[in-house]
């Protein structure tokens, strides 16, 4: 939680970020993902000043926990000093004890955001879906609670002027805007309408930015004229040296690959879920996803 620090800004985190997509694809499957279509609703978990504060924290957990289709657990939520926003104990359940930072008394319109986190790392702790290292793992939380939608609520608890700052999360400003942007791609959902920090709707906007610069490269068929002149180059290498070509680059997302005696094949992440596909070299090709049923236009 920066509290009045410096913000982390950028993508420092982006390919863990990218893996926790595709690993969520993998343990959900297609069919579960698509049972999140919804986003949490500013409603469902706006929190007044005049709200009791227990009881106003246990509904909106209570509201999370039917979110994230768990129903059979029960968070009991308190509040006490602390340096992190929160805390779970991650028991064997079905009763998970949720500690708050004392800050949230008096910042209410940011304990959803707070909740978000923590009951999703107990979704995923039901799951048996875990990144190695506290680092890595907290960033699989941060991308699962956008993805599944409720993040919207931590990027919105981002606030940062000349006086002051304040971020929840692992994640930079500008990565929750990249995986919301990745979800909104999916559900063709606004999450903007919902913000009340300006800031929050400046980095969504470059997220989006980032994640439709994922929709533009070779070999898809959206690329531009300079990546498509690239990857002809590589193309031409591959095709007369017989070996691998571009892996050793990593601004450039393809590998060809040779297929002994059959023909030359390309291999590229989808831009949706990062499960890399791969296809023969021989011009246009329509691609199918087999983890997120994208179906993509390439030229190979």
């Amino acid at each position: 939680m920066a509290n009045g620090g410096p913000v982390e800004h950028g993508y420092p985190h982006l390919e863990t970020v990218r893996a926790a997509i595709t690993a969520l694809y993998r343990r959900l499957s297609y069919d579960t993902i698509q049972t999140f279509s919804s986003s949490v609703a500013p409603a469902d978990v706006a929190f007044a000043d005049t709200d009791d504060l227990h009881l106003g924290a246990q509904r909106v957990a209570r509201e999370l926990v039917r979110h994230y289709h768990l129903p059979d657990a029960r968070m009991i939520v308190g509040f006490r000093e602390m340096e992190h926003a929160a805390n779970v104990e991650l028991a064997a359940g079905p009763e998970y004890f949720i500690e708050l930072n004392d800050r949230f008394r008096t910042h209410r319109r940011d304990i959803g955001a707070a909740l978000a986190h923590e009951v999703m790392h107990v979704y995923l702790h039901r799951l048996d879906l875990a990144f190695p290292g506290t680092r890595d793992n907290e960033i699989l939380t941060d991308t699962a609670t956008t993805y599944l939608g409720a993040g919207w609520l931590l990027l919105d608890a981002y606030r940062e002027d000349s006086a002051s700052s304040q971020k929840l999360g692992y994640l930079t400003p500008e990565e929750f805007g990249y995986v919301l942007a990745k979800r909104a791609l999916v559900f063709n959902e606004d999450p903007a309408i919902w913000f009340t920090s300006p800031q929050a709707y400046e980095a969504y906007n470059r997220g989006m930015a980032q994640a439709r610069h994922d929709e533009q490269q070779p070999p898809l068929t959206a690329a531009g004229w300079a990546g498509r002149r690239r990857y002809a180059r590589d193309r031409r290498h591959a095709q007369n040296t017989h070996t691998p070509a571009g892996a050793s680059r990593p601004e450039v997302p393809y590998t060809f690959t040779p297929d002994g005696r059959g023909p030359l094949r390309v291999s590229f992440p989808c831009p949706t879920c990062h499960q890399r596909i791969r296809v023969p070299v021989r011009g246009r090709v329509r691609a199918r996803c087999a983890l997120c049923r994208t179906v993509l236009e390439c030229d190979t």
